[in-house]
């Protein structure tokens, strides 16, 4: 294994009716006042919204709202956020949601702390030195925000979906009650499980070839598991133990577990999702369905022996006569379940389809005008990058 560090501070409180502590669990950070950041009207519908703030409420925290986000949030409601809790003296953004109300917030919090412009901090112009503490309801098994350093964000001028990682914005704490999440609708209970997949897919096509069992081990059992949990829950919306698995599946598979001795993985088809839900804002992990298995049979070629362990380990696909036989069918298998769950395998299959300057387009945009390579498996130029756009729309 690689020498590393690893950090996961989160406080994590998970079980039913966990969402009765917020108050309590907000109060202890001595904050002054709460901005609660939410996404849509499904919050305030099933009475998640009237919970959260009777907690705060009965705990004498002081609060106000802002809602609105949606998937691939936008810059937009950040700067709105930011300009209104400079207004009311907020110091403290709970997130009500899921994955992108809480990189929503992660954002507003960088931009509480940090002078300028918060898009300089996510175009890699300049590198954040705080930000304001966030805590999480989580209401979806998905990115994996709620434990991460990651958020990612949408720049109306431009469309560009551009990600930032720091360890200033780690959750203060994590509320996960999986039952928050029965009501799910199928595709997003499918998406999200297919992130979740990738979040640990990513770490594990390293391009460092060292031995890292255990490391290997959790990674594939954690994939194993979702696999089998999110089959379930799309049979039985209301299979406790199957959203269980899924919800604390999120959290590990983008708290660093899966990739500690690793070299932290490739993450070359998040780059490629990125500009797809930037420009035609689709859902994150029906993104990365499509373009998966595309670059996986770009990449393979340069390393067989790691696809064709990953699809006997995970797959369970017999060896063919070679590495690059096997490597195959695991791709193929791979593919077959995003299918079975109403995954897109392709582009085309979530109503999109590419032209050749679409295409161009999105590979410069990808290489950052033709500025960087992306992935670490085998490093992917702007020519590259539009060869694997190219294979994922046929």
């Amino acid at each position: 294994m690689l020498d590393f560090e690893y950090h996961a501070p989160t406080h994590v409180v998970f079980g039913k009716n966990a969402v009765e502590k917020v108050g309590t669990l907000v109060k202890e950070q001595g904050c002054k006042k709460v901005l609660i950041h939410y996404g849509g009207g499904s919050a305030k519908r099933s009475g998640l919204l009237d919970r959260v703030a009777q907690s705060l409420e009965a705990a004498g925290v002081a609060y106000i709202q802002l809602g609105g986000v949606v998937p691939n949030p936008r810059l937009g409601l950040v700067k709105e956020g930011i300009a209104l809790c400079q207004k009311e003296g907020v110091d403290f953004i709970l997130a009500v949601g899921g994955g992108s109300v809480i990189d929503s917030s992660k954002a507003i919090g960088y931009g509480l702390t940090n002078e300028g412009d918060v898009w300089d901090y996510y175009a890699k112009k300049k590198v954040p030195t705080a930000c304001a503490p966030v805590g999480a309801v989580l209401t979806i098994a998905a990115a994996g925000s709620e434990m991460s350093n990651s958020s990612v964000i949408t720049n109306e001028d431009g469309w560009l979906k551009r990600g930032l990682s720091s360890e200033y914005s780690r959750c203060k704490f994590a509320i996960m009650d999986p039952t928050l999440t029965y009501t799910l609708p199928a595709y997003q209970t499918a998406s999200g499980a297919a992130d979740i997949m990738m979040h640990t897919m990513e770490r594990y096509f390293t391009a460092v070839d060292v031995p890292m069992n255990l490391t290997d081990n959790l990674a594939e059992g954690l994939i194993r598991s979702v696999m089998k949990d999110v089959t379930a829950a799309l049979r039985n919306p209301e299979d406790y133990e199957a959203r269980a698995g899924l919800m604390w599946a999120s959290s590990l598979s983008h708290n660093g577990l899966t990739g500690c001795g690793t070299d932290g993985g490739d993450w070359a088809s998040h780059q490629l999702e990125h500009e797809l839900g930037g420009k035609y804002d689709v859902a994150h992990g029906a993104g990365l369905c499509a373009v998966w298995s595309s670059w996986a049979r770009t990449v393979m070629p340069a390393n067989p022996a790691r696809f064709a362990k990953f699809a006997v380990n995970v797959m369970g696909v017999e060896p063919g006569a070679d590495d690059t036989e096997t490597a195959n069918r695991g791709i193929d298998a791979m593919e077959a379940f995003f299918q079975s769950i109403g995954m897109p395998t392709r582009i085309n299959q979530m109503g999109i389809t590419l032209s050749e300057e679409d295409m161009r387009e999105l590979a410069h945009k990808c290489s950052f005008m033709n500025t960087r390579k992306i992935g670490k498996f085998v490093p992917l130029d702007r020519e590259a990058i539009y060869e694997v756009y190219k294979l994922a729309s046929k």
